[in-house]
């Protein structure tokens, strides 16, 4: 059985990253049982020439990278925005926190972490919302993104405007992409974890992921944007991708819980764009030539 987990960066941003990895049974021999074609490298640079905002492709297969090109100026070393990628980097950390107690669990109303800003009557239904609902985009929170991002990118306090945006449906009920969710779970990880989003990255994942990440931009309070702009070289983003198709397992330490690894692939909401295109915990999920990813 193949299980493939990748990421593709909007061309818009020039940048695109691909992680694969393969999981055959092997017979008594050691030998593997999965019939798999030899990569055609020849191919994919052709069809990569036709991409002229590519700046990067990885193929990683069993643990090994067994493709690597760069292209348009770009190189092992330069990091990109990883833009909404990003909410795949902030589940994980609410995942690990949860791990470790700071969380209780995805079903913890978020109403004692914003009891300055989540008062009054018209504020009782919106503190019920879950963790889990704005891990999977159902908050009922009204949208922050596409034609509403500028403004609330331009708001003098990004957790406050997001958490005074109208519920236009029950928590829970209905799939809204917005970038304001996964901004309070910053937020959230913040107050959990007494430091950082940044720091809790770079403690909790990235160092025993063998990397060091950058600093990304914060809003006007200094809380780390959670859901975008995030810094990523395509090596650490292959890094990244084996911790899952390693069931959140680095050599012999469980970075992850297998648990939570499993939780996340679950699809809970479908996409407006498509049937066939669900949301699991801050990841997207889909089918490609019948692999899950």
């Amino acid at each position: 059985m193949t299980r493939v987990v990748a990421l593709f960066i909007p061309a818009a941003v020039a940048a695109t990253f691909l992680w694969w990895a393969s999981s055959p049974v092997l017979n008594a021999a050691g030998q593997s049982s999965e019939s798999m074609a030899p990569l055609d490298s020849a191919a994919i640079l052709r069809e990569a020439a036709q991409l002229p905002r590519l700046h990067s492709l990885l193929v990683s297969r069993s643990g090994t990278t067994i493709f690597e090109r760069y292209f348009n100026g770009a190189g092992p070393a330069r990091p990109a925005n990883i833009k909404s990628a990003s909410k795949s980097i902030i589940s994980a950390l609410v995942g690990i926190a949860i791990d470790r107690k700071l969380i209780a669990d995805v079903r913890q109303p978020i109403g004692p972490f914003f009891d300055q800003m989540l008062t009054g009557d018209t504020a009782s239904e919106k503190r019920r919302v879950t963790i889990e609902n704005l891990l999977t985009m159902q908050s009922g929170f009204q949208s922050t993104s596409n034609r509403n991002y500028g403004a609330w990118v331009q708001s003098p306090n990004w957790v406050r405007y997001a958490l005074s945006r109208p519920l236009e449906s029950l928590p829970g009920t209905r799939m809204a992409y917005s970038t304001g969710n996964t901004h309070l779970l910053s937020a959230i990880l913040t107050k959990a974890t007494g430091t950082s989003t940044w720091q809790f990255a770079q403690d909790s994942l990235a160092k025993p992921l063998g990397f060091s990440l950058l600093r990304w931009p914060q809003d006007p309070q200094g809380i780390y944007f959670g859901g975008n702009e995030m810094l990523m070289t395509p090596r650490q983003m292959i890094r990244f991708g084996e911790l899952y198709l390693n069931d959140g397992r680095v050599a012999d330490r469980q970075l992850i819980s297998s648990d939570w690894i499993a939780k996340t692939q679950i699809g809970r909401g479908r996409s407006r764009w498509g049937s066939d295109r669900e949301y699991g915990y801050g990841f997207r999920i889909r089918y490609f030539a019948g692999h899950k990813t």
